[in-house]
Order: C-alpha cells, then structure tokens, then sequence
C-alpha cells in the first residue's frame, strides 16, 4: 500500500491545469481553462486570467476585458473498494471468537474544474481600456518570461 501512495503523489502534486484559446474576433476571444480537482474552482478562474492576459500580449494588445464567463464543476468523488480483515481469537477456556472489520478505501477525486472567460482586448490610450486589466500586470514582474512560455499548466 505504501509503494502505491508514494507512486501517486508526484500526480497529486503535479495539479495540472490547462488553457485554450478560440479566437472569435481581432480583438475578441473564448479563453477555456481547466484544472484538476486538487486546484479548485478559484484557480481555475485565476488559470484562465493569466491564460488571458498571455492571449492579449502574444496577439499584440495591452490591455483585456472579462466580457462574459462561465464556470462548470465538474468534480466528483469515487469511493474505492475497500477491504476486509477477519481475526480469530481462541480464549483460554476454548471459547472462539472471529471480528470481522471493514476499512473503506481511498475516496479519489475525478474531474476538473473549468472556467471560460470572454475576453476584448485593447492597446493602451484606446476606447475603453481605461477600465480594462493590464495584461503585464496580471502576469506580474516576469511577464516576458510568462507570456513566450504560454498559458500556466500548474495551479499552484
């Protein structure tokens, strides 16, 4: 059981996430964010930010506008078959008892989270960036870095 244990934990900590981009227009886009039951629905909305300001910077703008969203949870929790242990117990005086117990198995989470943004994006000084994210400042001081590598691929 333990080689089992220590053989998913580099999965459990890996909490993958992943995001996509449909183009619906120059300067409009669907940003679709998943990530894995361990991230929660938070960093599933904060994976499809940054994803989005990624998107904004590599298609030339500064600046984006959360348009629309939607969110889906679709995590579930599956019971795995647990075990039996019987033990037999002889008294002194003859007299044998048997306890039968029943340990459950793991509960694993299946799923993920998803979060889709609609995005506008604009250059600085135009209509309507005044109240848009910057995109830099989404991603923060190693922005360069973050925007060639692409959208995050771990929540934490």
């Amino acid at each position: 059981m333990r080689k089992i244990s220590i053989l998913l934990l580099p999965l459990v900590l890996c909490a993958c996430a992943s995001a996509e981009t449909v183009r619906t227009a120059q300067n409009e886009a669907i940003i679709k964010a998943k990530v894995d039951p361990e991230c929660g629905s938070t960093q599933a909305a904060a994976v499809a930010a940054k994803a989005a300001a990624v998107e904004t910077i590599r298609s030339g703008f500064d600046r984006y506008l959360v348009l629309g969203e939607q969110s889906a949870n679709n995590v579930r929790y599956v019971q795995r078959p647990g075990t039996y242990e019987t033990v037999r117990t002889t008294q002194p005086n003859g007299q044998v008892t048997t306890t039968t117990s029943y340990r459950p198995g793991p509960t694993i989470p299946t799923g993920s989270y998803n979060q889709d943004f609609y995005i506008r994006m604009f250059k600085d000084g135009e209509p309507g960036s005044e109240n848009a994210l910057s995109a830099r400042e989404t991603l923060g001081p190693d922005w360069k870095r973050i925007a060639e590598e692409g959208a995050p691929t771990s929540c934490f």
